[in-house]
């Protein structure tokens, strides 16, 4: 197993329409191949970003018929790369879709497949409201892939800033995680750099996050910033606001040796919670 590889982030801007978005994806995956990518991820919501639910159900397609994904399978046996679509909507049943991460092998076979777990149900400040969980069946396993560098550990966006998620994979023995993100501009602004450095130093890995930018049908607005993070958390890559690639090298043996300086993962105890009955003095 070779302890490194050229891992690339895409980075774009995706509407409402399937096929624009497939077409322009599939042009810049074909971009970071050409700077000798090993690994190449998209951003959440490769596919499509439609606010309309109904507009969304009507345009998703299940897995077995999705027109993306031959194309995207095509596209990694083509270049000869690991393919990390970020996600896509599949369509579960007449009412939710699934939020869906798919990996294709350098062959185009489909290796791991990961949903969504934590579902964005929130009222931003700057005026916008979401809830996912009106259209999108929340996941409910955490996924690990082999991949011929490392164990890789999947995620999707709003997953981030749940901490324990990472940790357990990084405890099963991933080295490195991905994040592909549609993060708001608002709280992109805020917390995305953050967030993503702490989860790389917390767990001692690698963390690569291809997102979403600019200004998407209806208003919406996303931050941008494509990143990959180094596990001793310095950022090695960041894609700015515009739709383009970014690149970095991604050397295994720095996952051992942050891990080494501080062995956090090997720390855990378990503890009583706050709302157990207060720990006695012995002899009270």
């Amino acid at each position: 197993m070779t302890a490194s590889f050229r891992a690339a982030c895409v980075q774009m801007t995706s509407g409402p329409e399937v096929a624009p978005n497939v077409a322009a994806a599939l042009e810049l995956i074909a971009e970071a191949a050409s700077q000798g990518a090993d690994f190449v991820g998209t951003p959440e919501n490769t596919t499509q970003i439609e606010n309309d639910k109904r507009r969304m159900l009507a345009t998703a397609g299940p897995e077995a018929s999705h027109p993306a994904i031959p194309a995207f399978a095509e596209a990694a046996a083509k270049h000869g790369i690991w393919l990390l679509i970020g996600s896509l909507t599949i369509k579960l049943s007449d009412s939710l879709c699934a939020n869906r991460s798919i990996l294709f092998t350098p062959s185009g076979e489909i290796a791991a497949r990961y949903d969504k777990i934590h579902m964005f149900d929130v009222q931003i400040p700057d005026g916008q409201s979401y809830r996912e969980s009106a259209t999108f069946r929340a996941g409910e396993q955490a996924i690990m892939a082999e991949l011929p560098w490392g164990k890789l550990g999947m995620s999707v966006c709003y997953d981030l800033r749940f901490a324990k998620l990472y940790r357990s994979l990084a405890q099963a023995g991933a080295g490195i995680l991905s994040v592909p993100a549609a993060f708001t501009e608002f709280t992109g602004k805020a917390h995305w750099h953050v967030l993503l450095r702490a989860r790389a130093i917390e767990t001692g890995c690698f963390v690569i996050a291809p997102a979403q930018c600019g200004e998407h049908a209806g208003g919406r607005r996303t931050y941008g910033h494509s990143l990959i993070v180094a596990p001793w958390g310095e950022v090695l890559a960041d894609g700015g606001d515009l739709p383009g690639v970014v690149t970095a090298e991604i050397d295994l043996a720095k996952v051992a040796e942050a891990r080494a300086m501080v062995p956090a993962l090997t720390h855990d105890r378990d503890f009583v919670g706050p709302d157990a009955e207060p720990l006695r003095q012995a002899g009270e």
